[in-house]
């Protein structure tokens, strides 16, 4: 589709003057009209004319610069219309020569992207706050690098804070009263919450004793002494890590990078001096603080602490620490912080630090920001097993939903288990990605396991669908991915899925757009028409592929291979996976 589109930006670049780098094609709201369209609205300013007036007088001489290209003035637009057989010939080529790298390429080549994401808390099971950021993070690092940027995905993990002395103690007194054997993030989680209540001055278990061992032991553990409080604080970490790494593992997410809050301990006070020789700390109550109002109105009355009273730091601290460190080493294109909503003014605050010093690289610093994941009714999920739902169960139940869906389709299929798995973890993935990330995501596990409607089980099924077309056309001798052998293809035989065979040409860019917005949904809404403009072909009996001419069959099975490929690369860019049976 790319050549189209240079041909016809050089053509008007030749007959208007305007550099053909500038020239932007769109699609015209009416499919009738053409193909691409250009808006003549840009060139009104140069040209002291109005746009339809410089729409009429371009078309001719863009005309003759064009071979198998119509152009048409329609209003302010020039309207393009590419002839159909040249149309299948070079979109099908395309992604028949490239097939699996079809929609990548090397655009980002020697940039870095860094992308934070995931990012739990040990001693915790992984809960469904968790999943936006997971699935999100992980689609945002497919997508760039299929685009040729050098990413790194990192877990930012919550391993530090005095919450860790209380667990310390736990573990002396309690350790025997929970499995830690057969289930250790959950026994942590309940020797958590129990060390919880103990240092709660205001709460009926209150246990003084409790609480000053348990500031002894942070105290111990900030003070890097190599003994048993970090030997207990070393283990939680693992253990913890290896039951996050099971989850991912379903989810299909890896990270190249786990730097927990602890890794940046040594980094604190280097920071705090960077930050002072900006000359933007001062003190406030004994408090070091950064006013921000003079970059970010919104935020006079919100300073950014970086130092409490008593001498210790925080999150905010930690970060800068963070965000210092990955420009550092990885002088990054982008570094992208995805991260709910609710934790938008932490970000903004962020970045007004970064504005205030001066650090010409604050702009590359985002905060990938999204809704929340709800029940039925926009209700909080329910959880069965204490005070967070536990992200593994969440799974599972999915992965039922969807072993008795694909059972009802085809009760004989092979590998049923390892189906139900894919079937269900792309559908709660495509649940999540299907909507624009500011909005809420609705989980509802009868409608996301669906066969049919916006969900991930119709577009896998689709491709499966496809897979199937194509087997039967191998075991018949038409094997070869564009028809029978030293065959022809006829392109009038799919003159009619000209919108299927655009949107094919549309896909790479598709890819950039998603990643450029960090808009996973793009591609996921891509998909969705794809396959609705296609299953629609083919439910059209004017359209079977198998049995017919060899001519017409070759241009047939050309177009189903094409969607194959597309719709197989769409889904494992957007973390699902492309069955070839359902």
């Amino acid at each position: 589709m790319q050549a189209f589109v240079d041909s016809i930006c050089a053509a008007i670049a030749a007959a208007s003057g305007r550099p053909a780098a500038e020239i932007r094609l769109e699609s015209p709201k009416n499919p009738n009209q053409g193909d691409l369209a250009f808006p003549c609205f840009a060139l009104a300013k140069a040209q002291r004319a109005a746009p339809p007036a410089i729409a009429a007088a371009l078309a001719p001489r863009v005309a003759a610069a064009l071979s198998g290209i119509t152009c048409t003035p329609t209003g302010p637009y020039l309207n393009f219309r590419i002839e159909r057989a040249a149309l299948a010939r070079e979109i099908l080529g395309e992604i028949e020569s490239r097939a699996d790298a079809f929609g990548t390429s090397r655009a980002g080549e020697g940039k870095t992207i860094v992308v934070d994401y995931g990012s739990p808390n040990i001693a915790k099971p992984m809960h469904v706050g968790h999943l936006r950021s997971t699935i999100l993070g992980m689609a945002l690092v497919r997508l760039h690098r299929a685009l040729g940027y050098r990413t790194v995905g990192i877990n930012h993990i919550g391993d530090w804070g005095a919450q860790f002395g209380g667990l310390v103690v736990a573990l002396r007194r309690w350790r025997g009263e929970v499995d830690l054997a057969n289930e250790p993030v959950m026994g942590l989680l309940a020797l958590y919450q129990r060390s919880k209540a103990a240092i709660d001055e205001q709460g009926p278990s209150y246990d003084a004793s409790f609480a000053k061992e348990a500031r002894d032991a942070y105290r111990e553990l900030e003070s890097g002494v190599d003994g048993e409080v970090r030997a207990q604080w070393r283990w939680v970490t693992q253990v913890s890590l290896a039951a996050f790494a099971k989850t991912f593992a379903r989810l299909g997410v890896t990270h190249d990078l786990v730097r927990g809050e602890s890794w940046f301990e040594t980094h604190l006070a280097p920071t705090i001096a960077r930050v002072q020789a900006a000359g933007i700390a001062e003190l406030s109550q004994g408090a070091l603080v950064v006013m921000l109002g003079e970059v970010d109105k919104g935020l006079k009355e919100t300073p950014c602490l970086l130092r409490q009273s008593d001498g210790t730091t925080l999150y905010a601290t930690r970060d800068l620490a963070a965000v210092f460190d990955r420009w550092k080493e990885f002088e990054f294109e982008r570094c992208l912080y995805v991260v709910g909503g609710e934790q938008k003014l932490h970000f903004r605050q962020l970045k007004a630090v970064l504005k205030r010093m001066h650090l010409e690289w604050e702009p590359r610093v985002e905060h990938v920001d999204f809704g929340l994941l709800l029940g039925p009714g926009r209700v909080k999920i329910a959880s069965r097993r204490g005070e967070v739902l536990v992200l593994d169960d969440l799974l599972d139940e999915v992965v039922a939903a969807a072993r008795e869906r694909v059972r009802e389709k085809n009760p004989d299929l092979p590998n049923l288990e390892a189906i139900a798995e894919q079937v269900g973890i792309g559908a709660l993935v495509f649940n999540d990605l299907k909507r624009e990330r500011i909005k809420d995501v609705i989980f509802d596990k009868d409608d996301l396991t669906s066969f049919e409607g916006e969900t991930g089980p119709y577009v896998m099924y689709t491709h499966a669908r496809s897979c199937s077309i194509l087997r039967k056309a191998a075991a018949m001798g038409a094997g070869r991915p564009a028809g029978p052998a030293g065959v022809e293809p006829d392109w009038r035989a799919i003159e009619n899925a000209s919108a299927i065979l655009l949107q094919l040409g549309r896909f790479p860019a598709v890819v950039r757009g998603a990643a450029a917005k960090a808009e996973p949904s793009e591609l996921a809404q891509y998909l969705l028409g794809l396959c609705r403009e296609y299953n629609t072909w083919l439910a059209d009996r004017s359209n079977k592929v198998l049995g017919e001419a060899p001519a017409t069959m070759a241009a047939r099975l050309a177009l189903v291979r094409g969607v194959r490929i597309a719709i197989g690369n769409g889904l494992r860019l957007l973390g699902l996976a492309a069955p070839e049976e359902m």
